[in-house]
């Protein structure tokens, strides 16, 4: 019976012999499905647990700060930066990054993402943020979400598949956020859109938007509903203020970039050598920002993350050139505090210097509309900053209360994404998701290296080498290794050179090729790729400094599915 024969006899069976089979996988499927989505909710809620500790520690420091005399204040945020790289350091020279780091433990393909730095990164932005350092409470917020998340999968891996292992990772990003801006949508869409540029997260939505509104709710159940900054007034607008918004947008996009500059600068800059000097330096510019706001204004304008300052600037009286000064003094304070090591979140510091930018235009073009233009501003910076433009809207509604500010802030925020280019505050982001091939050859050489390969001694005869390992293993080619030296390759067109009856009195070691690349274990997939196109081998030996590791072959390459189940399972 042939194999058509069969289908066509498989295809006659009564639907009911099917049934039995398919509803025992949708049971099993709808079980698992329901044991994530628990997880996803109990994850949510821990993590807004969390930020509320977390917001009331960093809120009474700033609080604090703010009853200082003028002369501590100005020293208080240079400490703060001290005291966190100090605690980085003790913490073995942990990084400062936190949004930035959610997004690079996305993209790394490992499955499990390193949670050792999570306690130190947190008592360091602890530091910084009460001490009145100039950045925001939700890098940290994002962080620890997607800390608690990352933990609580390892914990309960069972309950995912290969394919989900960072679901609850996102899921406790878009709980941290959610929590600390009191916008369960927005820590939704910030957490699925911030990893790329111009693409999200879709399969990790449904237990992301869990997570986020159970944040949400244990957020505000320990620490209230009021909104972080009320908004006033109601957004109507005409065609007029829809081209001032799009003026706006131009310039929070081109400004944008400045700030971007400058914040990328400090992060290069903080990972150099003498941490503690780099520190008190910082201190001393965030000196010179606390007084010169308060010279400005005689209010501490220069500390924490910026909503004072958002509420002195929004006031009627206050002159366009004061704004802009305020946007000067708040930029450089927040490139100081990151080039310094400070540990913060650059969302808010996004949204603040972009409702600047607005109440400045909205100061020229339309000073009767002092509401509009301030948050239509917010969504622009925030949009390009981060090149989140769907969290920029989404964040405007939610924060504002009020829908009619999403058209005017959505035109801004679409003409910043046109200036920004490819510029983002992140060094981490990707354009898009990677195809299925693209994300193969991103992961690390170890999925494919065949660390079984058999070799051959320099001192075998080309005989030995052709019936025992080419013919015997079907194999091209064969690395030629003397103890754990690598040596060389030998395979079928090197035997060919030689003559058959010289075959039994040949060595290996006087056909072996030594000009072929060598592979380090720290490569990529991709860059085994590249390295046998350019070798004109379809083997690849790999070595480390003990010597000979495996290799790679382009079978191997090509089997993806493979690949992933060696690199996931």
């Amino acid at each position: 019976m042939t194999v058509i024969d069969s289908a066509r006899r498989a295809a006659r069976r009564p639907l009911s012999t099917w049934r039995p089979v398919g509803r025992q996988r949708l049971v099993r499927l709808a079980l698992r499905s329901r044991k994530v989505l628990l997880v996803a909710a109990v994850t949510g809620a821990a993590c807004g647990l969390a930020v509320a500790a977390f917001e009331r520690l960093a809120s009474a420091g700033v609080d604090a700060v703010f009853r200082l005399p003028l002369a501590a204040q100005a020293v208080a945020p240079g400490l703060g930066v001290l005291l966190a790289v100090a605690i980085r350091q003790a913490g073995g020279r942990a990084g400062a990054e936190t949004t930035d780091a959610y997004i690079h433990a996305f993209h790394d393909p490992r499955p499990r993402p390193d949670l050792g730095e999570v306690p130190v990164r947190l008592l360091a932005s602890l530091a910084t943020l009460g001490a009145g350092g100039p950045m925001g409470f939700e890098g940290p917020s994002a962080y620890m979400g997607a800390g608690i998340g990352a933990a609580v999968q390892r914990r309960l891996s069972r309950f995912f598949a290969p394919d989900e292992s960072k679901l609850l990772l996102v899921a406790g990003a878009a709980a941290g956020v959610a929590a600390i801006f009191k916008a369960p949508v927005t820590g939704l869409v910030f957490a699925l859109e911030v990893p790329f540029q111009e693409d999200v997260a879709r399969s990790m939505l449904l237990p992301s938007a869990i997570s986020a509104a159970a944040s949400y709710v244990a957020f505000a159940a320990a620490a209230g509903t009021d909104p972080i900054l009320p908004v006033a007034g109601r957004a109507p607008f005409n065609l007029v203020d829809l081209g001032g918004a799009a003026v706006v947008g131009l310039l929070a996009g081109v400004l944008a970039r400045v700030f971007i500059a400058v914040v990328r600068r400090a992060k290069d800059m903080s990972g150099g050598r003498r941490p503690y000097l780099r520190a008190a330096a910082a201190g001393a510019v965030l000196a010179a920002t606390v007084l010169a706001a308060h010279a400005l204004s005689h209010e501490p304008l220069a500390l924490g993350p910026g909503y004072h300052a958002l509420r002195w600037a929004l006031s009627p009286e206050r002159s366009v050139p004061a704004v802009l000064a305020l946007w000067v003094i708040r930029m450089v304070g927040t490139g100081a505090t990151v080039g310094g090591g400070g540990v913060g979140g650059l969302f808010i510091p996004l949204v603040i210097q972009g409702a600047l930018v607005g109440r400045a235009v909205g100061g020229v073009f339309d000073p009767a509309n002092a509401t509009l233009f301030p948050v239509v501003g917010m969504a622009a910076f925030l949009g390009a900053g981060y090149r989140v433009p769907l969290a920029a809207v989404v964040f405007v509604a939610e924060f504002t209360g009020r829908p009619g500010f999403v058209v005017p802030g959505l035109v801004a925020a679409v003409v910043a994404q046109l200036v920004m280019g490819r510029a983002s505050i992140s060094p981490y982001q990707v354009a898009r998701r990677a195809g299925h091939l693209e994300r193969r050859l991103a992961l690390p050489l170890g999925a494919v290296v065949d660390a079984e390969a058999r070799t051959v001694p320099p001192d075998a005869t080309v005989e030995e080498l052709f019936w025992q390992h080419l013919v015997a293993n079907r194999s091209r080619a064969v690395a030629v290794v003397d103890g754990a030296a690598y040596l060389g390759m030998a395979g079928a067109d090197d035997v060919a050179g030689v003559e058959r009856a010289a075959w039994s009195t040949t060595a290996v070691a006087e056909i072996m090729r030594t000009d072929l690349p060598v592979a380090a274990p720290a490569w990529s997939v991709a860059d085994a790729v590249a390295a046998m196109d350019e070798g004109g081998t379809d083997v690849l030996p790999v070595c480390d400094e003990a010597g000979f590791v495996g290799v790679v072959t382009a079978e191997g390459v090509v089997r993806l599915d493979d690949i992933l189940r060696r690199a996931t399972g």
